[in-house]
């Protein structure tokens, strides 16, 4: 059978992993064993699918993606079954599964994927995902074709996202709005009630395509918020919790001696970044910013944030993502490796001399700038740890520590200095459409037209090697100009009791839904 996955990115390496459950603690819940109660850190901003910018388990287990990667990395069917490609590349004909239903019984149908990605073209952060669209033409009930102005390579990666799920349209007003107050997709699970600053409550969709045995493994999932480790983790040791993400890293270790947990590590996606808004004049000179990238030793704050569990990074791109090229990791490396002296020599050289208390000063002003960081307390611990290197060449950081969501809003309009963030994307059209494009950098402001044109085309390029020479084209000069800081890969660790059965897809970091069972 055919396993689902709904994923962000593709790894190269697969792992499946299928955890044996325990005979205690598989309530989760008031000791109804077919509840699953799931500890997170962080709060979604939306479950609305085209207003935000960040996605995971707690917002995207209602959607059912378009295409999908299998456990191998390998592209596969999912919603849409077939696909033709015109011979100029200029559309793209996809035909659909016929059994696949809404939460509110609707069939999903070609019609209605228009109507979805004709609003998400109108308001998603990612309207981009679906390229220069022209023209969407509904054929039949499961065929539609999608024109371009302009071939869209990453079209076919980016169908496996949640951001380019269907969604039923008929629940919205004549202004597009009213999905947050009836969430209504075609995915695994379906919202029973939202209760902001504490939970997300989903049932399963029983009329589900996809499920294993023929049926839901389970009867309800509640995501609960919870942004402090320690009483995270102690709602886990108290069976109040039956699932905890993103273990924190300390415990790991004394989680793994209790015999009726199971920790489940996967490979992740998501690199995690130091960047700053390019168009602040404090950042204005490139040599201020290799010297920020100089600054920074990885390794120390792997070791005393993670533990060791996680992979430094210095180039543009993490190793999971279509593009990454090992040649420009090594270069990247080899700039970049903590260099103390020759981050003070870069910002003397651009008019930064020693000044009171330590900290760097030209023309009478201080090297002095505020960093965000979100409520996750591991996050917190890697702030402070870049705050005392930066210090170290006289950079002075001011943390403020603020909920994802506000970053989230706030960040686009520039209102930021720096900021500890993250991303993950499939495909390396990510440099463009989020990082780096023409007025799509919404976190970093740095938009440079001989990056940006290379990028641009990239996405239209249709062979494979050229399209990958100019993403590395494109790294080359990223890593030269240092816009950002690429810090690291976190290893994925999760914690779990009470299942039989609890996959989690090694490509895209979610759980796997469909293939769950509960001990009973």
């Amino acid at each position: 059978m055919r396993r689902k996955g709904k994923v962000l990115l593709f790894m190269l390496v697969a792992v499946m992993l299928v955890i044996a459950g325990c005979s205690k603690g598989g309530s989760g819940s008031g000791g109804d064993a077919r509840n699953i109660v799931i500890g997170v850190v962080t709060e979604p901003d939306t479950i609305d699918i085209h207003g935000t910018s960040s996605v995971g388990d707690a917002n995207g287990a209602p959607y059912d993606s378009l295409m999908e990667y299998d456990f191998d990395g390998n592209l596969i069917p999912n919603l849409i079954e077939e696909y033709e490609v015109a011979d100029d590349g200029l559309s793209v004909t996809f035909h659909m599964r016929d059994d696949a239903k809404f939460h509110s019984g609707e069939p999903v149908t070609a019609e209605a994927i228009k109507q979805t990605f004709e609003r998400l073209m109108d308001r998603s952060p990612f309207s981009t995902n679906v390229g220069t669209v022209e023209n969407i033409e509904v054929i039949d009930d499961t065929s539609f074709t999608i024109e371009w102005s302009e071939p869209f390579a990453p079209i076919f990666s980016n169908l496996t996202s949640q951001y380019l799920a269907p969604i039923d349209v008929s629940v919205l007003d004549e202004d597009g709005d009213g999905f947050e107050k009836n969430p209504i997709a075609s995915g695994p699970l379906m919202v029973d009630e939202i209760k902001r600053g504490d939970s997300i409550i989903y049932k399963p969709f029983d009329e589900y395509y996809n499920w294993e045995n023929d049926e839901p493994g389970f009867d309800e999932v509640k995501f609960r918020f919870i942004t402090d480790d320690e009483t995270r983790v102690l709602e886990f040791k108290r069976g109040n919790v039956n699932v905890l993400l993103d273990v924190p890293f300390q415990y790991v270790e004394e989680l793994e001696e209790d015999e009726e947990v199971d920790i489940i590590r996967v490979p992740n996606y998501v690199m995690n970044y130091l960047g700053w808004n390019n168009k602040l004049p404090i950042f204005q000179d490139e040599k201020v910013r290799q010297a920020i990238a100089l600054a920074i030793d990885r390794d120390a704050i792997i070791q005393t944030t993670f533990n060791g569990e996680a992979t430094p990074i210095f180039g543009p791109l993490p190793p999971a993502t279509y593009g990454y090229s090992e040649d420009i990791e090594n270069m990247a490396k080899e700039k970049y490796t903590q260099d103390i002296e020759q981050a003070k020599q870069l910002l003397s050289e651009a008019g930064w001399e020693a000044g009171s208390g330590g900290v760097v000063e030209k023309d009478g002003e201080k090297f002095s700038v505020e960093l965000w960081v979100d409520n996750d307390p591991a996050n917190q611990r890697a702030a402070q740890i870049i705050q005392n290197q930066l210090m170290e060449i006289g950079i002075e950081i001011n943390i403020s520590v603020m909920e994802s969501a506000a970053i989230i809003e706030m960040t686009p309009q520039g209102q930021h200095e720096m900021l500890l963030w993250s991303f993950g994307w499939l495909d390396a059209d990510v440099l463009n459409f989020l990082l780096f494009g023409d007025g799509k950098s919404t976190r970093l402001h740095y938009e440079k037209e001989e990056i940006y044109s290379i990028l641009e085309e990239a996405g239209m390029e249709m062979d494979t090697e050229k399209r990958l020479a100019m993403y590395e084209e494109a790294q080359k000069l990223l890593i030269e100009q240092s816009p950002w800081v690429p810090l690291y890969v976190k290893d994925g660790i999760n914690a779990v009791r009470g299942f039989d059965k609890f996959e989690i897809h090694p490509i895209g970091n979610n759980i796997v839904w469909e293939t769950i069972q509960m001990s009973e």
